[in-house]
């Protein structure tokens, strides 16, 4: 039985050849949009064969599985996959299959539960924070909240309702149209739902330390949302007063000096916002779109071709 060894190494051939060909590609940089769909593509399509590959191995193993996948299935379909001629091996590689897909659950739980533990920690700061005055209904849902600080600073609180948190430095520094791209950049990583591709990311990348190109799946992640929410700041307010902003934000924590710091890619987003690189033809966005989407298509040809050959 040759078609789950075939779909581990097809899943094996994309995890190693995509990002390494992700990574030369000088298109992400000016479409981030379309390269977040690309990697999001890239992942299924690994994880798709992982699945697909446990499924029939499982069903070579095990005679009950078999009877449940191919239940209304013709004879000559089963016949075609040769589940019979399976080896021990189909057994082990099932099993293990199967254990990393629970563990790739249980890291997304726990990633999960992680962020919104943080989430109720920060709500709870901000209430003592910045109480509710006299006469506001509890839960009424503040969807802007200004603290008292000495440090700029701007984030976006996910959760229901979603609020944008300001200190009051962050409202000295930027200044008229500066403030407006600020909120409209958090707006957009909220609008996006960015933090669940960051959640999947992360909870790969955690559970699966060994494995590239979950690692740079999670770091492509991070930083792509960044340039995706500056490329919706900027068509509101301008790239111009986006990178001022960008730059009164974090002026103070030593981004822009010669020691690397945390923030390191700021540099590199305002330097893009300032020399904007020439975007993609619609025509060409379209297809780089429809040719990520059949990407997670080929293991499913790859698991049903044998079946559709018997059939015909």
């Amino acid at each position: 039985m040759m078609v789950p060894a075939v779909l581990l190494l097809l899943g094996a051939l994309t995890a190693v050849t995509a990002p390494r060909l992700l990574a030369r590609a000088d298109w992400p940089d000016r479409e981030p949009v379309v390269a977040l769909w690309v990697w999001q593509c890239v992942v299924a399509a690994v994880l798709l064969c992982c699945a697909l590959s446990m499924t029939l191995s499982a069903a070579a193993a095990w005679q009950a599985v078999r009877g449940h996948l191919f239940a209304s299935a013709p004879h000559a379909v089963v016949e075609a996959y040769a589940l019979g001629a399976a080896g021990p091996w189909a057994a082990a590689t099932a099993v293990a299959l199967a254990c990393g897909g629970m563990w790739s659950a249980a890291m997304l739980v726990r990633e999960v539960a992680g962020a919104r533990a943080r989430s109720r920690l920060r709500r709870a700061e901000l209430l003592l924070r910045a109480p509710q005055l006299p006469g506001e209904e509890r839960g009424a849902g503040r969807r802007l909240v200004v603290l008292e600080g000495e440090r700029p600073d701007a984030w976006w609180l996910p959760g229901s309702p979603p609020r944008l948190v300001v200190t009051t430095a962050a409202l000295r520094r930027l200044k008229g149209r500066q403030l407006d791209a600020l909120l409209a950049h958090e707006q957009g990583h909220a609008r996006a739902r960015h933090d669940w591709l960051l959640h999947c990311s992360s909870a790969l990348a955690g559970g699966f330390p060994q494995v590239p190109v979950f690692a740079a799946f999670r770091d492509e992640m991070h930083r792509l949302v960044e340039l995706a929410a500056d490329d919706m700041a900027s068509r509101r307010f301008g790239r111009l007063t986006t990178a001022l902003a960008l730059v009164e934000l974090n002026e103070d924590r030593g981004v822009f000096g010669p020691c690397p710091a945390p923030q390191a890619h700021v540099p590199q987003r305002v330097n893009r916002l300032l020399t904007p690189p020439d975007r993609l033809t619609a025509g060409r966005r379209l297809r780089l779109t429809a040719t990520a989407a059949l990407v997670p298509v080929v293991p499913l040809l790859v698991a049903f071709v044998p079946g559709l050959r018997a059939l015909g």
